[in-house]
């Protein structure tokens, strides 16, 4: 089947395809034309519909505006994400909140002893991790919908993230979101991608 027939046999248009995925990268500088509160607004209106485990939706978004935020966070990134960061418009820490457990009531009214199973903390961190990390990615996406460029970033100190920003030990860092229109030369060369029988098997 041809790359072609292919696109044809998403629901999805092909515009809609190539602004998500095919001609969306991860930008490395950007543009200073600032970045919405009404905007970042609609990206949740619009993922928060994409699922999580009994519906836990764990992910917390702290958005970085102030010029004092932006330099808490700066010693705590790898060297090299350092430049990237200090120029984007709006800097994005996407975490997990370990207390996801108390909307339990509010988002999984069905099964009102939904929260008592998560009483344990362990067991709260891995399903609050693994979770937020799938609306990690959807946010991402959402980013992109918005016809804004996202650079997410995992090279950064998590554990002095959280002390400058989660001290009370209630989230946990996950990835670090450059988020703007693209700079001046943005890309670096498009890495290659696996192919279908390199992903794909059937039992």
């Amino acid at each position: 089947m041809t790359i072609s027939a292919l696109t044809d046999a998403l629901s999805l248009s092909r515009e809609a395809q190539n602004l998500l995925f095919r001609e969306a990268r991860t930008a490395n500088t950007f543009s200073s034309e600032p970045v919405s509160d009404e905007q970042i607004r609609a990206i949740h209106e619009l993922i928060k519909w994409a699922p999580t485990s009994m519906n836990t939706q764990p992910l917390r978004v702290v958005l970085l505006r102030s010029e004092d935020a932006r330099q808490r966070l700066i010693p705590h990134l790898g060297e090299g994400n350092r430049p990237k960061t200090e120029g984007a418009p709006l800097i994005a820490i996407l975490a997990a909140d370990i207390e996801f457990h108390e909307h339990l009531p509010r988002t999984f009214p069905h099964y009102p002893g939904a929260k008592d199973g998560f009483a344990d903390r362990d067991r709260r961190v891995h399903v609050a991790r693994l979770n937020a990390l799938l609306q990690v990615g959807y946010f991402i996406l959402g980013v992109r919908a918005a016809g804004l460029a996202v650079g997410p970033m995992s090279g950064f100190d998590s554990a002095g993230v959280d002390r400058e920003f989660f001290a009370d030990g209630t989230r946990q860092s996950l990835v670090v979101a450059n988020i703007g229109k693209p700079g001046e030369n943005p890309w670096f060369e498009r890495n290659p991608r696996l192919d279908y029988d390199d992903v794909v098997s059937t039992l």
